[in-house]
């Protein structure tokens, strides 16, 4: 293995003098842009990972750029790790507040620079045989380290490089010269503070709430996605559509968005119904400032006031539903009605109101449809969605709050993480309370002083907990759904008057209620579900000025559904085992200045929950295929889920053997026609080997044949053209052989046994297979629609896609080879002008292989490979991969994390031997033999993606 000189000489070369030249580590310098694989954010965090000493120097800190690097920051100092910031008060950028959060970092010294004009910006990180140091543009603060545009370059270096000895000099030079941050210094600051006009990113009243200089209200109009979402609305009415569901993420302005449609419908008269009447008087004031009008058009009709002669009436469900209440209306006295949290209209008192009254239109709104119960939402609203904006979508609109999310591990009590089964006492245990109070003091909140929710498993730890944390010197109470609603009411006054830090709940914050002030949300229970979770994580999102984002700290112990917080955090509804792992390390899995943060043992516990999950089992498909004919009105094609964003069709078939959606829908007992074995075996072969649309020519001519029942090579080969693939004899004749079975090996052919599906004639291809079952055909048709649609995620000409994942068999079919020779590839072999590189990263020890090899990336574009056993550099094989640029010899190279993945890996495209690598290794064997092989270098052609990389070697 080369030593620490040679490659930090090489990393030189390639970035001062050949950018081709081949390196084995990290060391090359990088421009960090924030773009797709040169972000600052993950490369700070990353360096924090490995380091042994670090120091910042930057000249604006915000509390939510601090807070991005928190949770890193923990675990260096349960490491003992310590690190140094010099910050400053220029301009005065820097809040006073953010000072106190940079003195709850008890391993980080802070100090003030008292140079004029400090603007200095660099990160270093020393390790035990080198330095990193990043330089340029960006100061500790979200924006600059997540979204903004900047110029960083991150340079290494060994102990005695000028470059990096005089950057250590410079800040210890500063250092000395820099005041200690103290309690005492940050009250002279905060006594004469004076915040300047600008802010990295200022949370205001929204835009259609402003004022001109003359305090007269402009006419408020709808925003970007409103115009969209009003549009839409206005076209299902177009229609003649008599109802119609809005589902839009929650504090993403519903109400406001109702009133611009009524503003433009212009009803003779309005019926607005609600559930509660706090929502109710919050809904008629957003009313009165968009739609315009005189008081007397405006009344309530909840209690005592019966205000029935207003033109815009605002009236609770509890009220309005009363028999002899309903009866007292004209059906048709409402041109318009909108009901508010329609999710709720499943309850009598609901269906019969709506049943009653016979508007022009009625219009439902709701962040969450779903429902646990029988009641079908999308039936009350005959399956029109006129809207929907769902909570990543808001994000990156800007509709909502940011929120810094941080995935804690529980407590652990004798040697055992909190999990369902543990006993109150331990819940509710001082040991408990240290540990939650301990992160949620340290995390914090964003604003002037704490507004929290804790939401808690049962009724008797949300009292318990309360009763002590008031103990410790906190202003809380606890709500359940056994308090009234007076109680309700005056407890959320308290918190939003700063009367109250805490409140303690179980599950009646869900929804429905509405406190934007809300700056800190802590979870102490387990997540049994996405919606729930979403639904308790939104309380937070609605914007308000006196805070910039909301806290989120989700304490995760060994719960089984722990797999469910990257699918809800997400929005990832695929049920792909594999995406939702990649996604619990993506730190893009949120847009915006938002971040996912989970320390190393609670993402250990989401890992080992998917693993142990059958979240793409029987049980979970049932439940999607169910929801989604809900929302059609329908039985779903597979077509359908592509087309709403739900379940993977993959993964929807997977769950059965035979692998088809007949046998999927047989089992749910939903409606099926009878098809022989044989068409069952066509429709397994279909989609198993074609749906997944990684080649477009099997589903071009299927297609074609299943309409038309022939068509002539030519005009075959034209619609090849028009869909932008290949039309090469070798991609022709591995097409043909795919579909006649002989591309498969003998246990296939067994297993499809299917009839003949096509006859090839010199210049035409014929339909054999026999679609006179009409639903037969529609199945295959709805398998050929997926598989084409799934096409576009894939490089049709190219064949094989960067950074997609593929099997050995897809491998064998997409570069034409004559047969499936999957059984034979394993780790790699030579086949024709090819030799697969297929790499399990993370070995299983429980795998009864003689040899569990140690590849591993040196860096992201450069592996370090392991031959099989036994082997040489003599060995006929291994000289052949050596001299394979010589020999025209192409080394394709497929990743997976771990056996957990299944079949597929990730294709990281070719790679070329790197010269003089190639050693004789002694490895040792599951018999604890020394036996040998052959380790070498790979020089990949493109870096591994930022994601994949880290979703592969983390």
């Amino acid at each position: 293995m080369e030593n620490i000189n040679q490659k930090m000489f090489d990393s030189l070369q390639r970035g001062f003098m050949n950018r081709e030249h081949p390196v084995t580590t990290n060391f090359r310098p990088q421009l960090l842009l924030n773009d797709e694989n040169n972000q600052v954010l993950p490369t700070i965090l990353q360096e924090l990972k490995h380091c042994t000493e670090f120091f910042i120097s930057v000249a604006f800190i915000t509390e939510s750029g601090l807070a991005m690097l928190k949770t890193a920051l923990w675990e260096l100092a349960e490491k003992g790790i310590q690190g140094k910031i010099i910050t400053s008060t220029y301009l005065n950028f820097n809040k006073p507040k953010v000072f106190h959060e940079l003195l709850k970092l008890k391993n980080v010294d802070v100090r003030l620079s008292d140079l004029e004009g400090f603007h200095a910006k660099g990160y270093y990180f020393n390790n035990s045989d080198h330095s990193t140091f990043i330089v340029g543009s960006s100061n500790l603060t979200a924006n600059a380290l997540k979204m903004n545009y900047e110029w960083n370059v991150k340079l290494s270096s060994l102990e005695n490089g000028e470059l990096v000895t005089n950057f250590v000099e410079q800040f210890e030079r500063v250092w000395e010269h820099s005041i200690q941050l103290s309690d005492e210094w940050i009250n002279t600051y905060e006594s004469t503070y004076q915040a300047p006009q600008f802010s990295d990113k200022v949370m205001e009243v929204p835009s259609q709430l402003m004022t001109n200089s003359l305090s007269e209200t402009i006419q408020i109009q709808p925003n970007s996605m409103q115009e969209v979402a009003l549009k839409q609305i206005a076209d299902l009415r177009s229609t003649d559509a008599k109802r119609g569901l809005v589902i839009s993420a929650t504090g993403t302005g519903k109400t406001y968005l109702s009133a611009f449609e009524v503003r433009a419908f212009r009803p003779k008269k309005l019926l607005f119904i609600v559930h509660r009447e706090q929502i109710l008087k919050k809904a008629m004031s957003d009313y009165k400032k968009i739609v315009g009008g005189t008081d007397e058009e405006f009344g309530i009709f909840s209690g005592s006031k019966k205000e029935v002669q207003a033109k815009y009436l605002f009236a609770t469900i509890q009220s309005i539903s009363k028999e002899e209440i309903l009866n007292a209306f004209d059906p048709e006295e409402f041109e318009y009605i909108i009901i508010d949290e329609v999710h709720k209209a499943g309850a009598k008192s609901y269906i019969k109101t709506i049943d009653y009254f016979k508007p022009k239109f009625l219009l439902g709104m709701t962040a969450t449809p779903e429902r646990t119960d029988d009641i079908n939402i999308y039936e009350i609203f005959d399956y029109n969605v006129a809207y929907e904006i769902r909570l990543q979508a808001a994000l990156e609109e800007d509709m909502l709050c940011p929120f810094h999310y941080f995935g804690l591990t529980d407590l652990v009590i004798e040697n055992e993480l909190i999990d369902d089964k543990s006993t109150f006492n331990n819940l509710v245990s001082e040991n408990r309370i240290d540990h939650v109070l301990e992160r949620a003091e340290y995390y914090g909140f964003s604003g002037d002083s704490l507004k929290g929710l804790v939401f808690c498993a049962s009724i008797k730890e949300a009292n318990e907990l309360a009763r002590l944390f008031n103990e410790r010197g906190y202003k809380t109470a606890s709500l359940s759904g056994e308090d009234s609603q007076e109680k309700r009411e005056s407890i959320i006054q308290q918190l939003e008057e700063g009367l109250l830090e805490y409140i303690f709940t179980v599950d009646i914050f869900n929804e429905g209620i509405d406190i934007p002030a809300v700056n800190q949300i802590i979870m102490l229970r387990q997540t049994k579900s996405s919606i729930i979770f979403i639904q308790q994580l939104g309380r937070g999102l609605r914007k308000h000025n006196s805070k910039e984002y909301v806290t989120i700290i989700d304490f995760i112990g060994n719960y089984a559904n722990n797999y469910l917080i990257p699918i809800a955090l997400s929005g990832d509804q695929s049920f792909n085992k594999e995406q939702i792992r990649k996604k619990t390390i993506d730190m893009d899995l949120i847009k915006g200045i938002s971040s996912i943060n989970f320390e190393e043992v609670a993402k250990q516990q989401i890992f080992e929950s998917i693993n142990n999950s059958k979240i793409d089992g029987k049980r979970s498909v049932k439940y999607e295929v169910t929801k989604l004919a809900e929302r059609l009105g329908r039985q779903p094609k597979l077509i359908d889920f592509m087309l709403n964003d739900s379940i993977d069709p993959e993964v929807v078939i997977g769950c059965m053997k035979p692998s088809t959606y007949h046998n999927v829908l047989n089992y749910l007992k939903m409606e099926t026609e009878d098809i022989s074995t044989d068409q069952d075996l066509t429709l397994y072969f279909f989609g198993k080997e074609l749906m997944n649309g990684k080649r477009a020519h099997e589903l071009i001519l299927m297609k074609a044949l299943i309409l038309n029942g022939e068509i002539s090579k030519a005009d075959f080969l034209n619609q090849l053209k028009e869909f932008g693939t290949r039309t090469d004899a070798e991609t022709i004749n591995s097409m043909e052989r795919v579909l006649n079975l002989d591309f498969y090996q003998t246990q296939s052919k067994k297993i499809y046994n299917y009839p003949d599906l096509i006859e090839v004639t010199t210049d035409s291809y014929q339909l054999k297979l026999d679609v006179s079952n009409e639903y037969f055909k529609d199945s295959l048709l709805d398998i050929i629609e997926v598989g084409l649609l799934k096409t576009t995620q894939y490089d049709q000409y190219e064949m094989l896609t960067m950074n997609k994942k593929y099997s050995r068999l897809d491998f064998c079919r997409l570069k034409n080879l004559d047969k499936d020779l999957t059984s034979v590839l394993m780790g790699y072999k030579i086949v024709d002008q090819y030799c697969p590189l297929f790499v399990t990263y993370r070995k299983d020890d429980k795998l009864a292989t003689d040899v569990h090899y140690g590849d591993e990336f040196l860096s992201p574009d450069v592996l370090k490979w392991i031959s099989r056993t036994p082997r040489t550099m003599e060995s006929e094989e291994i000289l052949k991969i050596m001299n394979h640029k010589e020999l025209g010899l192409k080394l394709p190279l497929f990743v997976k994390n771990s056996s957990a993945e299944g079949t597929d890996s990730y294709y990281l495209g070719e790679v070329e031997y790197m010269t003089g690598s190639a050693q004789n290794e002694k490895v040792k064997s599951q018999k604890n033999e020394m036996v040998s092989a052959v380790s070498m270098n790979y020089k990949l052609e493109v870096p591994v993606e930022y994601s994949i990389y880290q979703f592969l070697t983390n």
